[in-house]
């Protein structure tokens, strides 16, 4: 019996996620096997790297005719995906939180949005995007119910740490947190917290170094 790789870097966990869209799209286009070094070159990364993360996961192939497409993306999925979908819900659901619920579920992915919450009466006990809004009041009876496992944070970031303690209670095993307010929940939580902001200025400083550099030669 195989032993599930536990330890994989948080870095090939990200890559191993871009493979796999890559990997769908040559699916769906009909390619059947395809090279560490065409996906090392749509990735931006070299064909040593595209090696060693599928070795860290296990995985071998025959590489004179590529990695065999359809193979290397079920080989992902039992690396990235339990065996049953994950239920996930969003917490706020304003412009950000409806665009992620209508991006992410057009993915057909494992994961799926199955719940909403907010406290916005024009919004709770109403269907958007085919997603039921609740009442956060109602959040750790609706979680229980439908086992959702993950939660996507997204709404104002002042009232971000209130949800906390909500979260802890409910038994949620994994946060991506959108507000610019980091939360820190106790160990055995998974939390991302992703400030758009912050990305945006380290996007911003590069462009400016680049600019700079170009100006000085």
């Amino acid at each position: 019996m195989s032993t599930f790789p536990t330890n994989i870097p948080e870095k090939t966990i990200e890559r191993l996620s871009e493979y796999r869209r890559t990997l769908l799209s040559c699916h769906r286009q009909g390619i059947t096997h395809v090279f560490s070094h065409v996906l090392a070159g749509i990735h931006g990364i070299t064909a040593v790297q595209v090696r060693r993360d599928l070795m860290l996961i296990g995985f071998s192939s025959d590489t004179k005719k590529g990695y065999d497409v359809k193979v290397l993306v079920d080989f992902i999925n039992n690396i990235l995906y339990s065996k049953n979908n994950m239920n996930i819900a969003i917490i706020g659901m304003g412009h950000l939180g409806q665009a992620i619920t209508k991006y992410f579920n057009s993915k057909q992915l494992k994961l799926r949005i199955t719940a909403a919450f907010d406290i916005d009466p024009q919004k709770v006990g109403h269907t958007i995007d085919e997603i039921p809004c609740y009442h956060m009041s109602d959040f750790e009876e609706v979680v229980s119910n439908n086992d959702i496992s993950i939660v996507v944070v997204s709404l104002p970031t002042k009232a971000a740490t209130e949800l906390v303690v909500p979260i802890v209670n409910a038994g949620i095993k994994g946060v991506l947190n959108f507000t610019s307010a980091p939360l820190n929940f106790p160990q055995g939580i998974v939390v991302e917290n992703y400030d758009i902001t912050t990305i945006l200025e380290k996007v911003a400083y590069f462009v400016k170094a680049n600019e700079e550099n170009n100006n000085n030669q």
